[in-house]
């Protein structure tokens, strides 16, 4: 009895969420489709026959839209796509070309006559358009006054320096004028003809070696030499960085220098007028060095050629030669003791130049013979007996120095500049 009960309880409830499962073997009925008998009649259907209300079916888009295959495809979208990404391309490159290109060629004209900075064209001035102007290209090169290496040494030239060339000569030299007058004979090769390295307004900075010699580079750092430079050769330069500078070289080429022992300048500038102990200081840097008739290099120094760079590096013009020396600066006429005539040393101040005459001069002898740079109260920068070496030596009152002096020339002031 219980399990009947239980029977048909699960027949009136259990059956009202679960699905009859078919037994095996037993056939289960065909499924049916449900038919709308009412069906929905949408509006935008109602002009269309009844039996025919199909929608989504395709069209004829050339005929109906005038469009053909492939416009329309989906392709159109990509197309258009890649158009748009061509004609941005096309709009930047013609903004960069305007601003690089376009822009600096017609802003100047446009603000050509104005007083803006920005757009005032720099005067460009060439120093050395005359076909004959030279340049040199060594280190130092001898002035002979005959074309023969066996010649006197009249004086050198320095590197980077202009002459006028006069005309071609035998053994491989020629003639030619430095700027400051001296008329003689160098080797042809040292010299060529592009100028660009010295033309002041082409160029930014000017600078001048103060220091007894100086090394140009292929780089800025770990480079190779390429020359090396004397005191008081002019380099002109275009960059400058922290420690360097890059210079123009004879011939077009570049090169760098340590901004170390170099006097920079604006191009057309010239080196302001210092004291006497900054040019003593400078004839120091050549004590001992190599005696070279008329030599102005460390390589081979001669008193009148020391003078002639130190002084120009320190603001004074000079001669190069011990005759133009002598008349330089003011002449300087020293008082002799009261007592015992000679001549009072401390008055010959450091800086002075002592023109002297020959030690083996006759009574009356005027003639200058070699001449000494006063370094400090009695000491003297001049040359050795043995003519082998520039140095420095001590005199007191007295000595036969002071009995050989023609003439005194003080140059520099002892004040400060």
């Amino acid at each position: 009895m219980k399990r009947s009960d239980k029977t048909e309880k699960s027949g009136l409830f259990g059956n009202l969420g679960q699905k009859k499962k078919p037994v095996v073997g037993e056939e289960s009925a065909p499924k049916t489709i449900r038919h709308i008998e009412r069906p929905v009649k949408l509006p935008f259907l109602a002009d269309m026959e009844a039996g025919k209300e199909q929608y989504g079916s395709a069209e004829d888009m050339e005929d109906k839209w005038g469009l053909n295959e492939k416009q329309a495809t989906l392709n159109v979208r990509r197309k258009r796509t890649l158009l748009s990404l061509a004609i941005a391309f096309a709009a930047f490159i013609l903004l960069i070309t305007g601003v690089f290109y376009i822009l600096p060629r017609v802003l100047p004209d446009l603000f050509r006559g104005t007083n803006i900075e920005l757009f005032v064209e720099p005067v460009i001035n060439l120093e050395y358009e005359d076909p004959d102007y030279r340049v040199v290209i060594e280190s130092t090169v001898p002035l002979m006054s005959q074309p023969d290496s066996s010649s006197k040494r009249l004086a050198e030239v320095l590197y980077n320096e202009p002459v006028k060339y006069l005309t071609d000569s035998e053994n491989g030299y020629c003639k030619i004028a430095t700027m400051d007058g001296l008329i003689g004979y160098v080797k042809s090769a040292s010299l060529i003809t592009n100028m660009d390295s010295i033309e002041p307004d082409v160029h930014q900075f000017k600078l001048i070696v103060s220091d007894p010699s100086k090394n140009i580079m292929t780089h800025a750092s770990n480079g190779t030499l390429i020359k090396k430079v004397m005191m008081n050769t002019v380099l002109y330069a275009d960059i400058k960085r922290e420690g360097v500078y890059q210079v123009a070289l004879p011939g077009g080429d570049k090169g760098w220098i340590g901004s170390s022992g170099v006097i920079e300048l604006a191009t057309r500038a010239e080196t302001e007028q210092v004291s006497s102990r900054y040019f003593v200081s400078s004839v120091l840097t050549f004590v001992n060095s190599r005696y070279l008739e008329n030599g102005m290099s460390i390589d081979g120094a001669s008193v009148n050629g020391v003078v002639y760079v130190c002084a120009e590096i320190n603001g004074f013009e000079i001669a190069r030669t011990m005759e133009g020396q002598a008349k330089a600066g003011i002449e300087v006429i020293p008082e002799p003791d009261a007592v015992t005539g000679e001549i009072m040393i401390e008055q010959i101040l450091p800086g002075d130049i002592l023109f002297l005459s020959s030690p083996k001069k006759a009574p009356g002898d005027t003639e200058i013979y070699e001449m000494a740079v006063c370094t400090d109260t009695g000491t003297l920068f001049m040359l050795s007996p043995a003519r082998t070496t520039v140095r420095l030596r001590e005199f007191k009152s007295g000595d036969d120095i002071c009995d050989r002096i023609i003439t005194i020339r003080r140059v520099f002031s002892s004040k400060a500049g």
